[in-house]
């Protein structure tokens, strides 16, 4: 995959993460704001200050998300991006990185 491939890639899966945090926002299931940054950034804020920043690496050809749970790296393979460490999918770590600084059950 090229620089460009990855670029769209990338832009699209940070494109499905902020209509699944709109969604979720919306919902009422968990309180938390979010910014789609200048060059590919997502950043959550919580209630009690915390923060999950999520965003495009073009070098490493990755998404990475860095939560009080830790930072992990996902790469696009078959259609989905995949955990580098362990094959999670994105937004299965999302959700879950979500719901514990939430303090509730939040499924993006």
């Amino acid at each position: 995959m090229d620089e460009q491939e990855f670029m769209a890639a990338a832009d699209a899966e940070l494109a499905r993460i902020e209509a699944a945090l709109e969604a979720a926002s919306d919902s009422g299931a968990a309180d938390f704001d979010f910014e789609l940054k200048p060059g590919g950034i997502i950043e959550i804020e919580f209630e009690n200050g915390s923060k999950i920043i999520i965003n495009r690496h073009a070098a490493a050809r990755e998404i990475w998300l860095a939560a009080k749970s830790g930072g992990f790296h996902f790469r696009p393979e078959g259609g989905r991006w995949l955990g580098t460490r362990d094959g999670e999918e994105l937004m299965v770590a999302l959700s879950r990185a979500v719901s514990q600084q939430a303090g509730t059950s939040v499924s993006l």
